[in-house]
């Protein structure tokens, strides 16, 4: 069975954690069919948008603890595996100019969570439930929790969640600005591919810089984004879409994105 499945269709790279017996727990062989479908779909010309979501009742739970505590019995402590494969996860997710959607079915814990709020968007079954359970097994948080959390719903509320490791059903991860929607579960799949699609019939290269202006101007001061945001605007005007959406806007016609 392959731990990740991988397929394109409308334009969108459906990415689906595959190993449903173990809650879509990461492996160093899940880590690395994840990595590798994800660059595949920044890659992919042919790709405009990417939907992530879990096979079963889990989106993911985070690290496979079997495997992590037969390393630490070996001596080998984390294995590297932060620096060798979470953060080239997160940084492909967040730095493809693409926009990815997480569908999240079920449990998110852990490195698992932390992916879908690496995500540009998060829709959410009402059976969702996301759990930052690192300091429950005496960890600092990683995949980027630290930095993501705070800046979807505040530093008090990250530090809350964090250092108690608590679990957020639907209803309040909603609440607090965790997902952007939850809908039924048997709605789930039907809702986050209509919106994946209406982000692949969109201005890619404008999503592309939004999420650069984004992420920049998370760290940087108002001069600066500002030049960043003026730097940005120059690269899109010069696509294809802009020209042309410009024109159509101008005929009063709804105009038709071909991603460059």
């Amino acid at each position: 069975m392959n731990d990740v499945l991988y397929s394109v269709g409308d334009g969108v790279a459906a990415i689906t954690f595959n190993r449903p017996e173990a809650m879509n727990s990461l492996t160093l062989r899940a880590k690395a069919a994840l990595l590798d479908a994800l660059t595949r779909a920044a890659q992919d010309p042919a790709v405009r948008a990417v939907l992530l979501t879990g096979a079963g009742r889990a989106f993911c739970a985070g690290q496979d603890l079997a495997e992590h505590a037969a390393s630490l019995d070996a001596g080998q402590g984390l294995n590297d595996t932060v620096r060798a494969h979470y953060n080239p996860i997160v940084r492909t997710i967040t730095e493809m100019n693409k926009p990815v959607v997480a569908a999240v079915n079920g449990v998110a814990a852990g490195a698992g969570a932390s992916l879908a709020f690496a995500c540009d968007l998060r829709i959410a079954s009402e059976k969702a439930r996301f759990a930052m359970a690192f300091t429950g097994i005496g960890l600092a948080p990683d995949s980027g929790a630290s930095w993501t959390l705070q800046r979807l719903i505040g530093p008090a509320r990250a530090a809350e969640l964090l250092l108690l490791g608590e679990p957020l059903n639907a209803a309040r991860a909603l609440e607090l600005g965790v997902v952007s929607r939850v809908v039924p579960a048997a709605e789930l799949d039907a809702a986050a591919r209509e919106l994946a699609v209406r982000l692949a019939q969109g201005p890619t290269s404008a999503y592309g810089a939004t999420k650069r202006a984004l992420a920049f101007a998370a760290g940087a001061s108002l001069p600066d984004a500002l030049d960043q945001e003026a730097a940005l605007q120059d690269e899109c005007a010069r696509t294809d879409d802009h020209v042309n959406a410009t024109r159509a806007f101008l005929r009063k016609e709804r105009p038709v994105f071909e991603g460059h």
